[in-house]
């Protein structure tokens, strides 16, 4: 008989977002503890049934005290909608606000960071993927306990376009020249990676791991 998770303590960054909003609802209906970290402005927004801290998310010492005794902090501040041409706003937004949460678990002691970064290497988006790598060493420079997760476009409400490439997906993933890179560079439905997430938050690992496209995909459909 399996035996159903141990509830955990869980800390949300960007829980307003588009995979924050929608994660939090699925982590509260299995039984775990939210807090969310928001700005002022953003509390309407917060999913109900959470706890919520105010704070900036860009800053360390706002939130590092009400960290403690998590379980797992999970790491979605982000620009919405990444672009090519948004490399400034990368380095302004995404990469500070990781560097902050590496810095107020480590103080912590917190037992697990959850990441989500991109797929890589990869043709396109190279300030995002420059941005997120740097958070990725970060969090491993910093001895922290992680999932590492590589999602590289997730479908969903307002990020649909991509269906029309599935057919050239299915044709570059047969040739053994382009096998690879199809795959690491696959698309993943929002189904699939909130419910990856959830098994990576329910199931943490004793050192780092990386969830690439193709694990994202079979712990998505429940896969053990």
């Amino acid at each position: 008989m399996t035996l159903p998770p141990r509830k955990r303590q869980v800390f949300v960054t960007g829980a307003t977002g588009y995979l924050g909003a929608r994660l939090i609802p699925l982590l509260l209906e299995r039984g775990h503890r939210l807090t969310a970290l928001a700005r002022q402005e953003s509390i309407g927004k917060v999913p109900h049934g959470c706890d919520i801290v105010i704070g900036n998310p860009l800053d360390a010492g706002s939130f590092t005290d009400s960290l403690r005794g998590a379980d797992t902090l999970v790491q979605l501040v982000g620009v919405p909608k990444p672009a090519p041409w948004k490399g400034p706003q990368f380095r302004a937004v995404d990469g500070p606000a990781a560097l902050a949460a590496v810095q107020a678990a480590r103080t912590v002691g917190l037992p697990h960071v959850l990441y989500v970064s991109v797929a890589h290497p990869a043709p396109i988006m190279r300030d995002y993927i420059a941005v997120r790598r740097a958070c990725e060493a970060a969090i491993e420079e910093a001895g922290l306990v992680a999932t590492i997760m590589r999602p590289w476009y997730i479908l969903g409400p307002g990020h649909w376009w991509p269906l029309v490439l599935q057919p050239w997906y299915r044709l570059l993933e047969r040739i053994p020249n382009t096998r690879m890179a199809a795959t690491r560079l696959g698309l993943v439905t929002m189904r699939e990676m909130l419910t990856a997430m959830v098994w990576a938050i329910e199931q943490p690992p004793d050192r780092w791991r990386v969830m690439d496209v193709s694990e994202i995909r079979r712990r998505g459909v429940g896969e053990s």
